[in-house]
C-alpha cells in the first residue's frame, strides 16, 4: 500500500502561491522527511515508483511545483537559490524542523542549493543526474551533452527572448535518451508521462525559467555543503554529462559519488531506492 498523497496551496511572504504535495505519515512520525526537487519540465508530485520502498524506509515526502509550473505562481528571474527560500516557507508551515533533500535532473541543483543555504535544517542531500554550476571553473560545461540539450541551454544563455523563440521551434528529441533510458521509460519510470505533459499544459514558462536559472549564477555554492551528500549519476548521460557529477564531487568536501557506467539520465533512477537507503542511514540529526 502506498502512502496517501495530499495536495495544498501555501502562500509565500511575497504573496505567491506554492502548490505542495505531502505523503504524510500514516503509521506515525516518519523516520525521515525528504523534500523532492523535480526535473525540467515536470510537476512536483513525488516520484511514485519510489513510494512503496519509501513507506518501508519510513520516508515522508514533501514536494512542490516550482514557480511557473502547475499550481505555483511564476517567479520570473528566479535563481537556483530561490528554492531554499521556498522550501523554508513550506517546512515552517508544516512544522518540519529538519529534513533531507533529493533532486533528479534539474532538481539536482535546487537540492544542492537547499543543502548549501539551509545548513541548520538539511540533514542530508542526494543529487541524481544533476548539473554543475554554469560558471564551474575547469569544467567544459557542454561537453558530452546531446545536440538538442546544448541548443536549448545555449539559447537560455543568450537571454529570455532567445530562449522563448527556441521553445517555439523546439521538438522532442528521443536521441537525448540512451537505450537504457528508453527501457526505463517503458517500465516503472513511465511515471514521467504523468508529470511532464501537465507541466507544459499552460506553456513553457516554467521550463524557460528553469533553463535561465541553470545558466546564470546559482546564488549558492555547493562547496559550502556540510551535510552528507550523495551524487548519483549515469556514465552515459547525454543531458547532464557525468563530468558534472565528477566536478561536484571534487569540490564538495565529504561528498560520495556513485557513478553507474552503463546508465543514462533516466535509467540511473533504477538505483534510487539504494540512494534512499543511503540517505536514511546518513541523514541523522
Amino acid at each position: 500500500m502506498n502512502p496517501t498523497l495530499s495536495e495544498t496551496d501555501l502562500q509565500t511572504p511575497d504573496g505567491r502561491r506554492l502548490h505542495v504535495y505531502d505523503t504524510g505519515a500514516d503509521d506515525g512520525p516518519a523516520r525521515l522527511t525528504v523534500f523532492w526537487h523535480h526535473g525540467t519540465p515536470n510537476l512536483g508530485s513525488p516520484p511514485a515508483p519510489l513510494l512503496p520502498a519509501s513507506r518501508h524506509l519510513g520516508i515522508r515526502w514533501i514536494s512542490y511545483d516550482r514557480p511557473g509550473y502547475g499550481g505555483s505562481t511564476p517567479l520570473p528571474g528566479r535563481s537556483i537559490a530561490s528554492a531554499a527560500a521556498d522550501v523554508r516557507v513550506i517546512a515552517d508551515a508544516l512544522d518540519i524542523e529538519r529534513f533531507a533533500v533529493l533532486g533528479h535532473s534539474g532538481g539536482g541543483p535546487h537540492a544542492l542549493a537547499c543543502a548549501a543555504l539551509l545548513p541548520q535544517r538539511v540533514l542530508g542531500a542526494v543529487s541524481v543526474a544533476g548539473l554543475a554550476p554554469y560558471d564551474a571553473e575547469g569544467l567544459d560545461w557542454f561537453a558530452g551533452m546531446n545536440d538538442s540539450g546544448r541548443a536549448s541551454l545555449t539559447a537560455a544563455a543568450a537571454g529570455r527572448e532567445r530562449k522563448a523563440r527556441h521553445e517555439e521551434e523546439a521538438v522532442y528529441d528521443p536521441a537525448m535518451f540512451t537505450a537504457a533510458d528508453h527501457a526505463a521509460l517503458a517500465g516503472d519510470w513511465s511515471w514521467f508521462e504523468e508529470v511532464v505533459t501537465p507541466a507544459l499544459a499552460d506553456g513553457p514558462g516554467g521550463l524557460i525559467d528553469d533553463d535561465l536559472a541553470y545558466v546564470h549564477p546559482w546564488g549558492a555554492d555547493p562547496a559550502t555543503i556540510t551535510c552528507p551528500l550523495l551524487l548519483l549519476h549515469g556514465g552515459q548521460d547525454r543531458i547532464a554529462p557525468s563530468t558534472h557529477a565528477r566536478w561536484l564531487a571534487d569540490r564538495t568536501p565529504g561528498s560520495t559519488l556513485w557513478l553507474r557506467p552503463d546508465d543514462g539520465h533516466l535509467s540511473v533512477l533504477n538505483s534510487a531506492v539504494t540512494a534512499l537507503e543511503w540517505l536514511v542511514e546518513h541523514a541523522k540529526p
